[in-house]
């Protein structure tokens, strides 16, 4: 077995912070009150994260790009006979990185739309009427379980690797390296791409993603009437 650079410090924080965002837009979600304000600024975050890791995902390093790790039938079929050899995300486990992405992506951006009749509205929910603004409401709520089922799914592989095929995946995701075969990717050509030009952009893109999704982009509100003096007694 060789030591080799698995994820850099970017993958590190992107997948930690979002962990952390989708516990607490969870916690506040289902709490409520005064708190859902900052389940939609959690909301705004994950939608900047998710976009990060895209952009991240074309100009990262080897491991962290989609070109790396997204293959074809072909290739799970290789990887469930055992034929596999690699370090990063294996070609199923690719499947769960883009289902997350994916529902995580769109659970922020329906979240944007919708309204909850009481104290909260998206940023854009007038802009498509309060009908279409319930519906988004509902999706919201819909996608909420399917992705608290796909992180059942994925805590459970994390399990199933650990207990079953001896694997530790979470440690790699904390230090950046993992225990590999020689036979794997060479830790030198995991290097290779990322670099902090490419970071710079990627953060540049996902905070101005944030900043639009916020409601950066709508026009400011009209400003308020103002009252008329209140007139003064006669005497």
């Amino acid at each position: 077995m060789q030591r080799q650079r698995v994820w850099d410090l970017p993958i590190r924080l992107f997948h930690w912070l979002l962990v952390a965002s989708i516990v607490f837009a969870y916690v506040s979600g289902q709490l409520g009150g005064n708190l859902i304000d900052w389940h939609a600024r959690a909301g705004f975050l994950i939608l900047g994260l998710v976009v990060f890791r895209i952009v991240w995902g074309l100009v990262g390093t080897p491991t962290a790009r989609f070109t790396t790790f997204v293959r074809g039938p072909a290739a799970i079929a290789a990887y469930l006979r055992g034929e596999w050899r690699g370090i990063g995300h294996n070609p199923l486990g690719a499947l769960s990185v883009l289902g997350l992405l994916a529902l995580v992506g769109a659970q922020a951006a329906t979240g944007l739309f919708t309204n909850d009749d009481i104290a909260f509205q998206g940023p854009f929910a007038d802009w498509i009427g309060k009908d279409l603004s319930d519906r988004f409401h509902s999706w919201h709520a819909w996608l909420q379980n399917g992705l608290l089922a796909l992180v059942a799914v994925h805590v459970a592989a994390i399990v199933f690797y650990a207990r079953v095929k001896k694997e530790n995946l979470v440690k790699p995701m904390i230090t950046g390296w993992t225990e590999a075969t020689p036979s794997s990717p060479a830790a030198s050509g995991q290097r290779r791409g990322g670099g902090l030009v490419a970071f710079i952009v990627s953060v540049l893109i996902a905070g101005a993603a944030t900043w639009a999704a916020a409601g950066g982009l709508l026009p400011p509100p009209p400003p308020a009437a103002a009252q008329p003096a209140a007139a003064s007694p006669g005497w």
